[in-house]
């Protein structure tokens, strides 16, 4: 997958797991490789500067917590903006994929 492509979906991806309930970093990196059969791996130099900036955008907010071995842990909550947000993008990679599969769709039957 391009740079590009890994970036503009970054937000959404995020948004769109803690629209499940607060989550911390390391979670977050596993069910995005769990999910997407290992094709998507970050890492948590590329996570947490992005956690950081959706924070100062309010669409995200969060808590220090005390895990099961009480080591502390950042969790992570979407906020009503940031619900507003994925609901945005949602809509906007619908449209992308409506647009590319219409645009690719004789190229896939010439097989």
């Amino acid at each position: 997958m391009s740079r590009q492509l890994m970036a503009a979906s970054t937000k959404p991806i995020i948004l769109a797991i803690l629209s499940k309930g607060e989550d911390y970093g390391y979670s977050i990196i596993q069910k995005v490789k769990e999910t997407s059969s290992g094709n998507l791996e970050w890492t948590d130099g590329m996570l947490y500067p992005v956690l950081q900036r959706m924070e100062m955008d309010e669409l995200i907010s969060s808590t220090w917590k005390l895990s099961g071995g009480n080591r502390p842990r950042r969790y992570y909550m979407i906020t009503d903006r940031g619900r507003k947000e994925l609901a945005s993008e949602l809509v906007s990679w619908r449209t992308v994929w409506q647009a590319l599969s219409r645009f690719t769709e004789p190229l896939l039957s010439e097989d």
